[in-house]
């Protein structure tokens, strides 16, 4: 009984031992097999690194201001009986924004023009009577004192009505109404903002260093986040003649055409200042660079080395220079006519077969203009 249950167990052993043998077997055969395998090369796009001469420009950061801005205020001190305004319209220089109440005014001018019409033909008179010698020069001065005093006083209440009726001061655009019908104003109480519009100025800041490549004329390229794919052209207008202290930098002013209204007071904007001297750069894609914390790089396309026959990716580390448009600039680690790869970077390796197929390449323009549909 014991031999026999002995050799159970030494048969369930054999057993099993060849079954091991022979799962050992099919996966060193797998392994080598895998060694073995080649993946097909994946297609890629690619490009050739170009050079290519862009215009030297000095970026900033600038905010708008109105050529003319002021905050319509009240002059003197009375009732709103008329609002002839709309917000937001745009109004031309002389036209009517608010009535004051000048009822005390317009009250007293006829008795005061009564008054220069009296003392003016008083006036006529004593003239004759002092050429006859029957009134002294006392009373002919006097005379004349009174008239202009009268004249002084249909003066003053034309210029209270006229303060009191409040008018815009150039044309414009017209901000949010800041008064209501009835309202009783002080001196100084705002009653709408005005500002000009078109053209409008872009203040900005540069190093000192580049004072000396500044000068009125040059050309300025406004950008802004509220108008994505939007280039605004202007020109220097003004070159602060005092350099601020603390920050040693120069402040610029820029005059850009704004016919559509689109840029208004107080907006961030991008500036670049155009300047005559264009320099040569190696320009690829933007969408060509890997970007990483540890360093920029491309990947560029090249025979195997190892002797497989077609194309393999060498992944380069790079410097990076300005961006334009859709390519961007490397100032080291790559040759003018190198072919890198154009687009998908993210998803390749250092030694990849690749294959290139450019059927469906995207067009890399230095000026793109987004669609609308």
């Amino acid at each position: 009984m014991k031999k026999r249950i002995l050799f159970a167990v030494l048969g369930l052993l054999v057993v099993i031992a060849a079954l091991a043998g022979v799962k050992i077997l099919q996966i060193r055969r797998m392994v080598e097999h895998g060694k073995k395998a080649v993946l097909p090369p994946d297609a890629v796009t690619a490009v050739a690194a170009r050079s290519d001469s862009w215009e030297t420009s000095l970026p900033a950061v600038g905010s708008l201001t109105a050529v003319q801005g002021v905050t319509v205020a009240a002059e003197l001190p009375a009732k709103v009986v008329e609002i002839a305004f709309e917000p937001g319209r745009k109004v031309k220089r002389g036209d009517l924004l608010i009535h004051q109440d000048t009822s005390v005014e317009e009250a007293q001018l006829p008795g005061a023009e009564a008054q220069v019409a009296l003392t003016e033909s008083v006036l006529a008179r004593d003239v004759e009577m002092l050429k006859e010698k029957i009134i002294s020069q006392a009373d002919y001065d006097a005379a004349v004192a009174g008239h202009r005093q009268a004249i002084a006083q249909v003066e003053t209440l034309r210029a209270v009505i006229a303060k009191k009726t409040v008018r815009a001061p150039f044309d414009g655009r017209l901000g949010v109404r800041q008064v209501n019908l009835g309202q009783t104003l002080r001196e100084g109480d705002p009653i709408v903002t005005l500002q000009s519009l078109d053209p409008i100025y872009v203040n900005f800041t540069l190093p000192q260093q580049e004072l000396s490549r500044l000068r009125v004329g040059l050309p300025v390229r406004v950008t802004s986040d509220a108008l994505p794919g939007t280039a605004i052209d202007g020109r220097i207008t003004t070159v602060n003649p005092l350099v601020d202290a603390e920050t040693r930098n120069v402040q610029v002013q820029a005059t850009v055409a704004n016919p559509t209204e689109t840029l208004r007071p107080g907006m961030f904007v991008n500036t670049a200042v155009g300047l005559p001297v264009r320099k040569k750069v190696v320009a690829i894609p933007a969408t060509s660079v890997l970007y990483a914390p540890f360093g920029d790089s491309v990947f560029v396309v090249e025979d195997d080395k190892k002797g497989k026959g077609g194309k393999a990716l060498r992944q380069q580390f790079v410097r990076l220079g300005e961006r334009r448009g859709d390519f961007i600039a490397v100032t080291d680690g790559l040759k003018e006519g190198e072919t890198i790869v154009s687009t998908g970077v993210f998803k390749l390796r250092n030694g990849q077969p690749v294959v290139v197929d450019n059927k469906l390449a995207p067009e890399f323009r230095l000026a793109p203009k987004p669609t609308t549909d």
